[in-house]
C-alpha cells in the first residue's frame, strides 16, 4: 500500500499507534496485578483504567471487521475536582480492504483548568454514499441535474459505492473560565484523496453520474481529492459526572469553524455545530436507570464544502450517531439529529458482580436538507431504532462493552460492536 504525499509529516501515526496499543496491553497486566494483590481500589489519580479488547464486529460501512481497540481513562488530578480524561484508540482491518486507525479523545487537566478534545483518523476506506437531503432527489427538476442530460441519474438514492483515503487531525483546547464552562479554540485539518466514484460508469453508453461526482463538478471541486483546513472558536458547558456512562448531569458545545484557503482549503467556508446531551437519573435506589437525550446541529454558514465535507450521519467525534444506517448515509449542507436512550441494568447472574450486565432501548431522528435539490431542513424525516445489551469492564471508570442492533428506515439495519456509551 502506497502512503500518498500528504501522509508523510505523520509517518509516526501508525507505528506510534501500535507502540501505543502493545504497552496499554502490558499497563493493564499490572493494574490488574495490582487490583489482585489486595491493595484498595477506588478514583485514584493517575492511575490507569483501562480495557483493551480484540474486536471482531460488523456494521453497515465496514462490513465484518476485526482489529484492536482499547479504552483508557485517567484523573489528570485530585477525583474530587478533576472529571475523568478519556482515550479511545483502534486499529482494525475489514473484509472490504478497510484499514481504519483513529484516536479520540477527551482530557481535562488538573481541577478541569483545560478541556482537551481530540480526533486523529487514517482511513484507507470505502463507504456507500445514498446522495444529499433525508428526501427524494428530484434532479432532473432541479438545477443539480442541468447539464447531464445524456447521463443516468441516480434519482432513487440507490446505493453509490466509493473508495477514499481520509487523513484527519482534530484538536481543541479549551480554557475554563467558570465551573463547568469552557471556550477555546480548535485546529481542523482534512484531506480526502485517491476517491473513487465506483458507480461513475458502470455503463460507458449511459453512465450512472454520482451525487458526489455532480456535486463536485458544479461546485468547483476536484472529485478525486479535496482538502478542507480550518480553525474553531469554542463554547462548552459539561457538568456531567462520568464521560464513558453519564449517570447524571449535562453537555452543551457551540463551535464555529472557519475553513480559509489561506490555511490549505480548496476554497472558503465555514460551518456552525451546535450540540446538547442530558441525563436524567430516573431513581435514586440505582442510578444506572438513565434516561439520555443527544441532540445536534451541522450548519454549512457561508460558501460550499466538497461532498465528503458536508454534515452527515455519523461523522461525529466517536461516530456514534445513526445505528442502523452505514457511515454518511444522509448528507446535506444542513444536518439535525435527535436521540433518546433509556439505559438499565439487568438482574445479576453472579453474587459478586451485580454490575455486570446492563440493556438499553433508544430511537432517534435525521433530517438533513439540500439546495441544490431544492430539500429544506425538517421536511423529511428518517428514524431508527434499537436495543443493545451492557457488559461492565470497569466499574471504577464505568467502562463498557456495547453491542447493539439498530433498525433504520427503506430495510437498513446493523450489528454495532464498541466500548463507552454511545453519547
Amino acid at each position: 500500500m502506497n502512503i500518498p504525499w500528504f501522509i508523510h509529516p505523520f509517518n509516526f501515526a501508525k507505528p506510534f499507534a501500535i507502540a501505543l496499543l502493545l504497552a496499554l496491553f502490558g499497563v493493564h497486566s499490572s493494574v490488574n496485578a495490582q487490583e489482585s494483590s489486595g491493595l484498595k481500589s477506588g478514583p485514584t489519580p493517575y492511575k490507569l483504567y483501562l480495557s483493551p479488547l480484540p474486536v471482531i464486529g460488523s456494521n453497515p460501512a465496514y462490513g465484518f471487521f476485526f482489529g484492536a481497540a482499547a479504552s483508557g481513562s485517567m484523573y489528570f488530578g485530585n477525583p474530587q475536582t478533576t472529571s475523568i480524561s478519556n482515550a479511545f484508540l483502534s486499529a482494525n482491518y475489514s473484509t472490504k480492504n478497510q484499514l481504519l486507525l483513529t484516536l479520540k479523545s477527551n482530557a481535562y487537566t488538573t481541577n478541569n483548568s483545560w478541556y482537551l478534545i481530540g480526533d486523529w483518523r487514517i482511513l484507507i476506506s470505502s463507504q456507500p454514499t445514498y446522495g444529499l437531503g433525508t428526501g427524494p432527489q428530484n434532479l432532473e427538476g432541479s438545477d443539480f441535474g442541468v447539464g447531464y442530460e445524456n447521463a443516468e441519474l441516480n434519482e432513487n438514492k440507490r446505493e453509490e459505492p466509493m473508495k477514499f483515503d481520509l487523513y484527519r487531525f482534530y484538536e481543541s483546547f479549551n480554557k475554563r473560565i467558570r465551573p463547568g464552562l469552557y471556550v477555546g479554540l480548535g485546529v481542523y485539518l482534512d484531506r480526502f484523496q485517491n476517491i473513487v466514484d465506483q458507480h461513475l460508469s458502470t455503463d460507458t453508453s449511459a453512465p450512472v453520474l454520482t451525487n458526489h461526482y455532480m456535486h463536485s463538478d458544479k461546485h468547483g471541486f476536484n472529485p478525486e481529492k479535496y482538502t478542507i483546513n480550518g480553525l474553531s472558536l469554542n463554547f462548552i458547558y459539561d457538568s456531567r459526572d462520568n464521560q464513558s456512562y453519564p449517570y447524571r448531569g449535562q453537555f452543551a458545545h457551540s463551535s464555529f469553524r472557519y475553513n480559509s484557503e489561506l490555511l490549505g482549503s480548496d476554497q472558503n467556508s465555514s460551518t456552525w455545530w451546535l450540540e446538547y446531551r442530558a441525563f436524567i437519573g430516573l431513581t435514586k435506589r440505582d442510578p444506572r436507570h438513565v434516561l439520555a437525550v443527544w441532540t445536534y446541529g451541522n450548519f454549512t454558514t457561508s460558501g460550499t464544502l466538497p461532498y465528503m465535507a458536508l454534515p452527515s450521519l455519523g461523522w461525529d467525534q466517536m461516530s456514534r450517531s445513526g445505528r442502523g444506517y452505514a457511515q454518511g448515509h444522509y448528507r446535506g449542507d444542513d444536518m439535525v439529529y435527535l436521540e433518546a436512550e433509556y439505559r438499565f441494568p439487568l438482574p445479576a447472574l453472579w453474587e459478586s458482580k451485580p454490575h455486570l450486565f446492563g440493556a438499553t432501548v433508544f430511537a432517534h431522528m435525521t433530517s438533513a436538507s439540500s439546495d441544490d435539490n431544492g430539500i429544506a431542513l425538517f421536511e423529511y424525516m428518517k428514524p431508527g431504532a434499537g436495543i443493545g445489551l451492557r457488559i461492565m469492564l470497569d466499574k471504577e471508570a464505568r467502562t463498557n462493552l456495547t453491542l447493539d442492533y439498530a433498525w433504520g428506515a427503506d430495510g437498513f439495519s446493523g450489528f454495532y460492536l464498541n466500548m463507552n456509551e454511545y453519547f
